[in-house]
């Protein structure tokens, strides 16, 4: 049996063994430093001489002059993305919500998380591994007054399984960042670079980020998410109208923000497609059909001649209603070739209109003809295809957003619209995706995805991440019962949900399941066993913690395993011990002591893809010795692990 490793992956141990694997004659030693006693230092390295030669590049070194975007601690930024993290998620069924809005239900897809976003994005980076396929977020506009992380750097890599995680005194790790700050946008900067470059492996290859940001960091998040994402993933910069009337400013009132979207990867990502308005619709499908099958239907017309076509298409005689026969001028071609324009023919798609200042000419004499020819565009055809979505946003302003959390009688500062989350959701030419979105706030993207797949029959499902920020006293909210903003945004997705199923009666899954990032569930000597003297040994007869449940334990299972959180967990009993089995027996676990060989055997004739067991769970010697023969028998490609 393997033993799970229960914490997150080390990604700067994972790309030097990439690297080692492809050169591994760059890979070398080098002396980094002296111990007390003298003695050197020695730490693995690469050797840049020896890898330039084998990619046969210029490699460039500290002090040389090149393009880039840098700014004070972003090394450390970057390692602090790629450390690992010994912690968990532990599930909190007491504040979770059942597909139908049941209180203390757990059969929903949705995910809450209570936590650092940037410690709950490592936890997810195995499981959702390419599988969400929008991120929004709206992270502090960094205005001189916003709250921001404040990311321990003094921390090595080498020392995370020591590292304790604790927050200040308010249980939070959030400190405002004014702007008499010396390092403003550096601690700004250092604290959105690491978790954006995790989300982007959360997302699928089709999939987006979209950013919402004001004026002062536009600059910097498009240079971030340029370094992350590339420039050519670069897919728009929205201008967005949030208020008007507005007469502060020194130079110009601050009317709009912008959201900021970039693809995972831009040639696999569809366009995104918008509705057209029904004043364009008005304006420019004016003609209606009066004959044959599409009797009713709206159209516009368009020129089957285009001056501004090249040279080199297909041009052809056409045959008027008159015996008439027409070329384009100047040997310009047709928008359509000959065998298009017959279809369109026999489909009655072409419109012949007679003409005094048409630019067609007569094929025998070469004079001005009589007739003009148009295509038809059915609104049909065009409203199933959409158009592409303006990057000038006049509407959603954050007034709307107070009116909607009135009406669910939630209190919140500064919340985003629904509708302006509910547009770029609908933009995205799909139904069926996850959403995430790790700076939550009051929950309006879950808010959204709920009002859009009541709307639209969808199955998007939602993964919101939020920091247990206490509420300051004698704010409405304090005084409403929300002692943080994790409990506004989830009672706030409660009320909204049951709002909607009152409203709509839709068949959409309106819970959530909610969890907690905390500690790992294992005790220092599950990481550093090393580090235990034989004095030791005896507060250390079990590896996991006392006050952590069997569940406690499942769940990080899951997560080392990359199981989805949202997956069916069920629980049965075999000779006396409780059995957890996981997305319709693909994991099964068993935590209890004294497993015995009947239960050993009952779980390998089910076939897990999984098993899990905890190392001193074995009822005896015998049974341990005889546990690889059982599944060897019954159940031989089953992958064992062990806590």
């Amino acid at each position: 049996m393997d033993k799970l490793k229960m914490h997150t992956p080390d990604l700067a141990e994972e790309n030097y063994k990439k690297l080692a694997a492809l050169f591994p004659d760059a890979v070398t030693e080098t002396i980094t430093g002296y111990d007390e006693k003298g003695r050197a230092i020695v730490e693995r390295a690469i050797d840049k001489d020896v890898l330039m030669q084998e990619i046969n590049a210029q490699v460039v070194d500290d002090g040389q002059e090149r393009y880039q975007f840098t700014w004070p601690d972003k090394r450390k930024s970057v390692v602090l993305a790629n450390a690992p993290i010994a912690k968990t998620l532990r599930f909190e069924q007491e504040k979770s919500v059942g597909r139908d809005g049941t209180p203390g239900g757990t059969d929903s897809e949705n995910i809450y998380i209570e936590g650092d976003n940037l410690d709950a994005l490592k936890l997810l980076q195995e499981t959702y591994l390419g599988k969400v396929k929008m991120i929004y977020i709206d992270p502090p506009y960094n205005t001189g007054s916003d709250l921001i992380y404040e990311d321990d750097f003094s921390v090595s890599a080498g020392e995370w399984p020591s590292f304790s995680g604790e927050y200040d005194e308010k249980q939070n790790r959030l400190v405002q960042n004014n702007d008499s700050n010396g390092r403003f946008h550096t601690d700004w900067l250092n604290m959105l670079y690491p978790r954006i470059k995790i989300s982007k492996d959360l997302l699928s290859e089709d999939g987006a980020i979209f950013i919402s940001i004001g004026q002062n960091e536009l600059d910097n998040i498009l240079k971030i998410c340029d370094e992350i994402f590339g420039r050519l993933n670069r897919a728009g910069i929205v201008s967005r109208q949030m208020k008007t009337g507005n007469n502060q400013g020194k130079f110009f009132t601050q009317n709009i923000d912008f959201i900021v979207v970039y693809a995972k990867n831009a040639e696999v990502a569809s366009p995104f497609k918008a509705d057209m308005s029904q004043e364009l619709i008005d304006k420019v499908y004016n003609h209606v059909q009066d004959t044959g099958i599409r009797k009713g239907e709206r159209y516009r017309t368009m020129g089957l001649f285009q001056a501004s076509l090249k040279h080199g298409g297909s041009s052809y005689p056409i045959e008027c209603p008159d015996g008439q026969q027409v070329i384009p001028p100047n040997d310009l071609p047709w928008r359509w070739n000959q065998k298009t324009f017959s279809e369109g023919v026999k489909n009655d798609d072409i419109v012949f209109v007679k003409s005094t200042t048409t630019p067609l000419l007569d094929a025998k004499s070469g004079k001005k003809a009589h007739w003009n020819i148009y295509t038809k565009i059915w609104l049909n055809s065009r409203l199933e295809a959409g158009q592409l979505p303006s990057d000038l946003i006049l509407k959603y302003e954050n007034r709307h957003a107070a009116k909607e959390l009135n009406v669910l009688k939630i209190p919140f500062d500064f919340p985003k619209p629904v509708e302006l989350i509910k547009y770029l959701m609908h933009i995205i030419n799909d139904n069926s995706y996850y959403v995430m979105d790790f700076f939550s706030g009051s929950a309006t993207t879950a808010h959204a995805l709920l009002q859009q797949n009541a709307e639209d029959k969808g199955y998007r499902k939602f993964i919101m991440i939020q920091m247990p920020e206490l509420t300051e006293e004698n704010t409405p909210a304090h005084k409403a019962g929300f002692n943080t903003i994790c409990d506004i945004g989830e009672e706030r997705i409660r009320r909204a949900g049951k709002k909607i199923k009152e409203e709509t009666g839709a068949d959409i899954d309106y819970g959530f399941r909610c969890f907690k990032v905390d500690s790992s569930n294992m005790k220092d000597v599950y990481y550093r066993p090393a580090d235990i003297g034989q004095m030791d040994l005896d507060q250390f007869t079990d590896n996991i913690k006392e006050d952590r449940t069997p569940e406690d334990l499942l769940i990080q299972v899951m997560l080392d395993l990359g199981v989805l959180l949202s997956s069916k967990v069920e629980q049965t009993e075999i000779a006396g011990k409780k059995v957890f089995s996981v997305a319709d027996g693909y994991l099964i676990a068993c935590f209890d002591n004294d497993v015995t060989d009947e239960v050993v055997t009952a779980i390998a004739k089910r076939h897990p893809f999984y098993a899990v067991f905890r190392d001193s769970s074995m009822a005896s010697d015998s049974v341990a010795a005889n546990f690889e023969q059982i599944f060897d028998t019954y159940s031989p490609q089953t992958v064992r692990k062990v806590l």
